[in-house]
Order: C-alpha cells, then sequence, then structure tokens
C-alpha cells in the first residue's frame, strides 16, 4: 500500500470559483486543473504527469499494485520482481562444469508459500532430481550440439525445442491436453550448468499461462511416467528480457522432466474459498511478473483469469462455506486484481474496457483513489466533463490518510 496525502476541499480552490461557467457545468479547464492537482499530490503513484490532450492516456510510472515491487516476498518459491535477494553477482564459469546451485531458487511458478513445504529445506543442496540419468547431455555437452543432434525429437516445427526421451513407458499411457491440470518433477541448467529451476511438484493448467512456453509444448508431447530431456530456445523460455538474477538474456535452457500426473481442471466454483484465494493470488503474482516485463497482454489475460477464480459464488448444490472473513479477504485482492488489469488495459490503449475496470473497481470500495482519479481522467479524455469533476471531487475530499490499493 501507499499512502497519499490529498489536498483539501476542492470548492476551497479559488480556481475553480473563477471559471466555472454560468450553467454550472465545468468546463475542460475546470476538470484539467484538478487532474493536475491530484496527480501533482501524488507523483509517487500512478497518477498522471504530462498533458493529457498529447497522449489521451494515462502515463503509468510504477507496477499496477505498489505491492508487487514493495512487498517482500516471504518465500524462495516466489520469483522476486525487483530484489534479487541473496545473489551475489553472476556465477562464477568454471572449467568443470558441475552442476551448482544459485544462491535462491527461482520457481517457474508463483505461489502461496503457506500451501507448500519450505522449499529451502526441500532444495538446500545442488543434487539432482534424477541421479540415474546423469548423461554426458545433462552434465557437459554443448546446447549447439544438442540442437543438431539426430537422436532428439523436435517438439515444435521451428526446431526451437527439442527433447530427448530417457525413459519412456507403454504406448497406451496417457498425455495430456489443453486444459488439463499437470503435475512434473523437473530442474533446469544454463548451458554452464548452473541450475536456476528445481521442483520435485510442479502443479499447473496447461494453457492458463502459469509456466513458460517450453513446459506447456513439452508435456503435451509427453506420457504419463516418461523421463525427458528438454532443450528451449529461449524464444520458448525468457527471451530477451532473460529473468533477473540468475537467467540472461537470450539464454536458453535445458530441462530434466517427468511427468508424474494428469487430471481435469478442477472447478473453481466448488473449490473451498481459501484455495479460490491461493489459486488466485497465482495468477495475479504472475501477471504482475508479466507487467514488470511490459507483456501487458499476458499481464491482463493472468488478471483476468485471477478475477475467474476469486469469488464466493459456489454452484448449485455446493456445501462450500464461507469463513469469517473471507468474503472480505476475496474483495480486496478482487480490487486489487481489477486496478492491475486496469492500468494494463491503458498500456494496451484499451481505454473503454479500462473505464468499464476502474468502475468495477469503485463498486467493490467507492473510496479507491487509484480508481477515482484513473475514471475522471478517461471521462475528461471522452469530454464528459461534468462526471469527470464528479468523481475528481470525491477523490480530493478523502482523508489524507487514504491509501492506494
Amino acid at each position: 500500500m501507499v499512502s497519499i496525502a490529498l489536498c483539501g476541499e476542492m470548492e476551497m480552490d479559488p480556481s475553480c470559483e473563477e471559471h466555472k461557467n454560468p450553467a454550472g457545468e465545468p468546463t475542460e479547464h475546470e476538470v484539467k486543473e484538478a487532474i493536475s492537482e491530484l496527480a501533482e499530490k501524488n507523483s509517487h503513484t500512478e497518477l498522471l504527469h504530462g498533458p493529457a490532450e498529447e497522449s489521451k492516456r494515462l502515463c503509468v510510472k510504477e507496477p499496477p499494485e505498489a505491492e508487487i515491487c514493495g512487498k517482500q516476498r516471504n518465500s524462495s518459491e516466489m520469483k522476486s520482481l525487483s530484489d534479487p535477494e541473496g545473489e551475489n553477482g553472476d556465477p562464477v564459469f568454471k572449467k568443470q562444469r558441475n552442476l551448482r546451485k544459485t544462491n535462491s531458487w527461482k520457481m517457474v511458478r508463483f505461489q502461496d508459500p503457506s500451501t507448500e513445504d519450505d522449499v529451502a529445506d526441500r532444495d538446500s543442496s545442488a543434487e539432482g532430481l534424477f541421479p540415474e540419468y546423469v548423461t554426458e547431455e545433462w552434465t557437459s555437452s554443448t546446447f549447439e550440439k544438442l540442437f543438431m543432434a539426430d537422436d532428439w525429437q523436435d517438439v515444435t516445427e521451428d526446431h526451437l525445442l527439442r527433447k530427448k526421451v530417457l525413459e519412456s513407458r507403454d504406448l497406451h499411457a496417457p498425455r495430456p491436453t489443453w486444459g488439463q491440470k499437470v503435475t512434473i518433477k523437473m530442474q533446469c541448467v544454463l548451458e554452464d550448468r548452473t541450475v536456476v529451476e528445481k521442483d520435485c511438484k510442479l502443479v499447473f493448467v496447461i494453457g492458463e499461462g502459469d509456466v513458460n512456453q517450453a513446459l506447456e509444448e513439452c508435456v503435451m508431447s509427453m506420457q504419463k511416467g516418461e523421463i525427458t530431456l528438454l532443450l528451449a530456445d529461449s524464444q520458448y523460455a525468457y527471451g530477451l528480457l532473460g529473468r533477473d538474477p540468475d537467467i540472461p538474456a537470450w539464454a536458453p535452457l535445458l530441462y530434466q522432466l517427468q511427468l508424474l500426473d494428469i487430471r481435469e481442471k478442477p472447478d473453481p466454483f466448488t473449490l473451498p474459498i481459501a484455495d479460490r484465494i491461493r489459486i488466485g493470488n497465482q495468477k495475479r503474482e504472475r501477471g504482475n511478473f508479466h507487467f514488470q516485463r511490459e507483456e501487458y497482454s499476458m499481464a491482463a489475460r493472468a488478471y483476468c483469469m485471477a478475477l475467474d477464480v476469486l469469488t464466493t459464488h459456489n454452484r448449485v448444490g455446493s456445501d462450500v462455506t464461507v469463513k469469517a472473513g473471507e468474503e472480505e479477504e476475496v474483495k480486496d485482492y478482487r480490487v486489487k486484481c481489477l486496478n492491475n488489469l486496469a492500468t494494463s488495459q491503458l498500456k494496451l490503449e484499451q481505454y473503454d474496457e479500462a473505464l468499464h475496470t476502474s468502475r468495477d473497481v469503485l463498486a467493490l470500495e467507492s473510496d479507491n483513489v487509484r480508481a477515482l482519479f484513473r475514471t475522471g481522467k478517461l471521462l475528461s479524455d471522452r469530454g464528459e466533463y461534468k462526471e469527470a469533476m464528479e468523481v475528481l471531487k470525491r477523490a480530493l475530499k478523502l482523508e489524507p490518510t487514504t491509501k492506494v490499493r
């Protein structure tokens, strides 16, 4: 949360009295003055900077939720978006390419640590998850050689995602399909064999963007129980930006994978509310990750999926009960997701959608300054000055202790 000091009553501003027109309707000049006043008072939030007529959009200076960067992650299982805690610079390249771990494990998923085992204990050493498959390909072969190897299969037609089956199963063993929930055991290394990802029980739904594209594509080519090596070009992993601080830009990755389980995705309306909150926050964290990378379409998609889960509504006949405090908790997380979604929509220049989303925030929390400002600015850009001024007045009248969510 980011505390902001709001100015006093707008009616006390002499400039407003001087410019009122005879009909009592606020002018474009008055609305812009209100926008500028509120923006100047809150320059550390997402509020407007620069003339509205130049860009016709809000200029977001920082991530949509202040907690995205400001809130310290309390689990090594969550990918830090701003603080490379525990990293002591780039790993030193050794002549002998022995497997070694980085100082903090960066997982491909974003989960509530309260629901998982202690990852620090579980992954306290660089011991591999597949000790019986310590092959030359895994420990020392160059990636160029593996990309050209005849005994590797292409997962995709562009030859940028390749696999080698180490242990196969019966031909009739099932393969997962789009939308199913899978559990895999996996570990991942860079070409210098620095371990950057490791999980003995990674669960995700294929097609929901919970993991990178390399893993989603590969698991659909696997049978239950299969163990395989997967070589992924950076285009299927973390691309141009890499993943700070442990995966450089344009870095290909080598995985060892085993497909442990395949199940149908559960209906969120039949899950306990605590599970919905956990899953919704996974999606929201993934959205924050994409927003930081300026992948705004993917961020918006993740926030929408989070909103689909963050609800207390149940299927008819469901015996799910809402415990004390859960309804308010769900509402708070919906407000965060909606604010983040609106900010992503602005980045995508989807102004009508951003206005609709901002109004959804205000329906849940009428004094949300972030949503009030955004709504007022968007209404002003549409020429709806009367409604814009009413919304901006509400923001200016709020107590100085109001927090931007």
